[in-house]
């Protein structure tokens, strides 16, 4: 999504599906793994609001659908592409909305090409591709030059037809196993009702195409003009309370909190890292550095930019490639907060190998879990093992004080209810306490790979205090010596003169606690809840919302308004905070005509070209240009379908490139579909939550859901010969595991390129340890990533089954 719109988060609100009239829900279970996203759209459905439901599963949102349809997995590109097509060639977008909204005008480089699967600038030997005939025509200002038609042949748009004219229904009848008639239905239910909501989740995101797909998502709500509305937009369904907190903390290794470029060893001075990234990440950087090194970071030292280590683009690895670099001795200890990769880790075997190679393992959680204890698994030779591994008992989510950031980008604070047991403590106790310590060891050194430790602002009390964490998030004017009270403030400010741990963050504790709110009045009666807790960014709730207006600045939707422009007053207001440029700025201004304001061009991306807005010029500390660069998906301008890494058909839209070139591929075992004939999907189930560290040591749980299971159509049981609750094992070139069969109509064959197609779900949530041991489903699944993401292909694998 942020390389479509700018930001990568969830667009909109849980309580904003209330406004939806028709909700596409591919890649999400949302009734069982997101029941708040449910209770909404039930709020949606008693209105009228029909529900379409594309699922491997006939899953208990399927249910409840007015369309469903069963879909091979790692094929949803192939489905959306029919959609998209389908919608361009019977004219079923909105044409205002694309022109003004979109970058469908603008003249992309005459040197761009799309031949046989393949887009213009790759290179076999590295699997990636310069972007460098990805960009557009230029003028003598640096800026786009812009069609006068969406029948110009070089525009944006008559690419994206052109790109998408071979994805007709019957192909994507062939490829996906829905049958077109149902394709076409659900093209015309969703592009017919306004607004639509998509809904994803890790049905869309565990697999090589995941970017790519998403960006069909992107592109059909462009297209309909369902972005920046109430009702409309994407929804992210993140995996836990917390997961989009911790996406904002950067918990991907090519980010700063707040969603900054991880500076990368190119970018030897905070010069080179503004010539880079533009104005638009500088400011940022600068303000993070003031607050991670305080008074340390001065103009003179380029605040600290020295400080701060670099990354190296060659040797990045991900997390599911951390281990192979573990185990070639690239890392020596491993700090592991919260997370059991020996049950969660694809080809699982891979995580053994790198921990046993470690120095020293740390584990934070609250049980035992069975990363903590990999050496005593089953078959691992434990004599042969010299990594020491430390326990350290975490606090519970209800023993501890802090922030939690929800899908809808909403900061709640929460207090602790409960003191901790038995000497376990928070993970911020823990951290505080271990830096305090190693700054004590580092005292007095003056080497300079020690500076960063001795440097640094740390200050959070003698027992470390989670509100001066989000005060320091929020960030403070040293001009007032106050916390910053707004994003506004932020902004607006001279660089170098505000500081903010995470800039999306500002003004959540300027005015107060404002994460800590919870009025829940809603006068508008459309689920914006103002003065409920804070959304980043500047408490906004539906992101792109300038989009919602007319060239007047009026809403469309005279039910559903979000802002408007009073132009007795001069400014940008209206029921939910404006996603502007500048409030004073009326929609008859360059400035208040845009609604994507992140991306460069100021517009939402149907082609995701690379470009930087401002002219080329030499940067300097204060004033660096260019101002903007564009966020970019890194197999591709458009999203192309490629079959997953293992599959049971040939690619029928380009036979000589099957998969994603750009696809990372850690495993070294795969399989032939004449050994392994059968496609293998894995999910949650509502029982147990993630790897089970938690749910798996909660009796009444383990007694609702005790085992793991092979869930099969009854036509593959018949012909492996098994009946409901008989054991069978199910294989692939990696490892196998024995479990016990559901046999069940929420599975059935499907016809692919012509032939009968099987395919197995199963739950993945057990490993060796915990009061309700079982085995991982993660023994076969495969090691292969999104190039962009990081994510792995957990969705879709080859396998066989036979009665064990």
């Amino acid at each position: 999504m942020s390389p479509s719109f700018g930001r990568g988060a969830m667009t909109n609100s849980w309580q904003d599906m209330q406004n939806s009239e028709v909700f596409l829900i591919a890649g999400s279970n949302c009734a069982e793994c997101h029941p708040i996203a449910w209770k909404w759209i039930n709020r949606a459905k008693a209105k009228g609001a029909k529900v379409i439901v594309v699922d491997p599963r006939f899953t208990r949102t399927a249910s409840k659908s007015d369309i469903f349809a069963q879909i091979r997995p790692g094929t949803d590109i192939a489905y959306l592409g029919a959609m998209i097509n389908y919608i361009i060639e019977n004219k079923l977008y909105d044409e205002y909305y694309v022109k003004t909204f979109t970058n469908a005008l603008l003249k992309v480089s005459k040197d761009f090409k799309f031949e046989d699967g393949m887009f213009s600038g790759f290179n076999a030997e590295t699997k990636k591709y310069a972007y460098t005939t990805w960009g557009y025509q230029l003028d003598a200002e640096n800026k786009p030059v812009k069609a006068d038609s969406l029948d110009d042949p070089d525009c944006a748009f008559a690419k994206l037809k052109e790109h998408f004219s071979r994805y007709t229904f019957e192909t994507a009848e062939n490829i996906t196993g829905i049958p077109a008639a149902k394709i076409k239905e659900i093209a015309d239910v969703f592009s017919a009702a306004k607004p639509g909501n998509i809904l994803y989740a890790l049905g869309m995101t565990q697999h090589t195409t995941a970017v790519q797909g998403i960006r069909c998502y992107a592109i059909l709500q462009l297209l309909l003009g369902n972005m920046g509305k109430a009702g409309g937009g994407i929804q992210a369904l993140r995996g836990e309370p917390n997961v989009q907190g911790s996406t904002d903390m950067a918990n991907l290794n090519a980010n700063l909190p707040g969603y900054i470029p991880y500076p990368t060893n190119a970018e030897k001075t905070l010069q080179h890292f503004a010539a880079k990234h533009g104005a638009a990440q500088h400011r940022p950087i600068v303000a993070l550095l003031k607050a991670w090194f305080g008074k340390n970071a001065t103009a003179a030292n380029n605040y600290g930019y020295d400080w701060l280590p670099k990354n190296n683009p060659k040797n990045m690895p991900t997390q599911t490639e951390f281990f192979g670099h573990m185990e070639k001795g690239q890392f020596k200890l491993l700090f592991n907060f919260g997370s059991n990769s020996t049950v969660s880790i694809p080809d699982r075997k891979i995580v053994a190998r790198g921990l046993s190679k470690l120095e020293m393992l740390v584990v934070t959680d609250i049980f035992e879990t069975e990363t903590a204890q990999f050496w005593r698994e089953p078959g691992i030779k434990t004599e042969e093992i010299q990594t020491e591994v430390i326990f350290l008992p975490a606090a519970f989510v209800y023993e501890k004080a802090g922030t939690m950031t929800n899908s809808s980008r909403l900061i709640q604070w929460k207090e602790a209810a409960l003191e901790p047991l038995n000497q376990s403590l928070p993970d911020l106790d823990m951290v505080d306490l271990i830096f305090k310590k190693m700054r004590e060891l580092y005292a007095g050194s003056t080497d300079p790979k020690d500076a960063p430790i001795l440097n640094a602002n740390w200050d959070y009390g003698k027992h470390a205090d989670p509100l001066k964490v989000l005060e320091e998030l929020n960030g403070y004017n040293d001009s007032t010596g106050k916390l910053t009270a707004s994003l506004g403030e932020y902004l607006n400010a001279p660089i170098g003169t505000v500081s903010t741990g995470c800039w999306v963050y500002a003004g959540v504790t300027g005015s107060g606690n404002l994460a800590n709110r919870r009025n829940n009045a809603d006068p508008t009666g459309l689920g914006l809840n103002k003065d409920y807790a804070f959304a980043w960014p500047g408490n906004i709730r539906v992101l792109y919302n300038r989009a919602s207006c007319d060239a007047k600045g009026q809403p469309v939707d005279e039910k559903r308004k979000l802002i408007w422009w009073d132009a007795a007053q001069g400014i940008w207001t209206g029921n939910d905070g404006p996603d502007v440029v500048d409030k004073t700025k009326g929609p008859d201004t360059p400035e208040g005509k845009v609604a994507f304001k992140q991306n460069p061009e100021g517009v939402g991306r149907l082609f995701t070209a690379t470009y930087v807005s401002g002219v080329p010029a030499t940067p300097t500390v204060d004033m660096p240009v260019p101002t903007r660069g564009a966020g970019m998906t890194v197999d591709g301008p458009m999203p192309e379908f490629y079959e997953p890494i293992e599959s049971p058909t040939a690619n029928i839209l380009h036979p000589n490139v099957q998969n994603n070139p750009c696809a990372k591929i850690i495993s070294t075992e795969f399989g032939d579909v004449k050994d392994y004939p059968y496609v293998l999907t894995t999910y949650g189930v509502v029982e147990h939550f993630c790897a089970g560290a938690i749910t798996r040591n909660i009796p009444w749980l383990n007694e609702i859901m005790p085992e793991p299971f092979a869930e099969i159509s009854k036509s593959l049981a018949k012909k492996i010969g098994v009946k409901e609750g008989d054991k069978v094992e199910v294989s692939s070139a990696r490892g196998k595991l024995v479990v016990r069969a559901y046999v069940t109509d929420r599975i059935q064959p499907y016809k692919v390129n012509g032939k009968d197609q099987e395919h197995i779900g199963m739950p993945w949530s057990w490993g060796f340890a915990s009061l309700s041991p079982g085995p991982s489903t993660n023994n076969v699944t495969m090691a292969a990533i999104d190039p962009g993401a990081g994510t792995p292909e957990y969705k879709c694998c080859l396998v066989n089954i036979r009665r064990a």
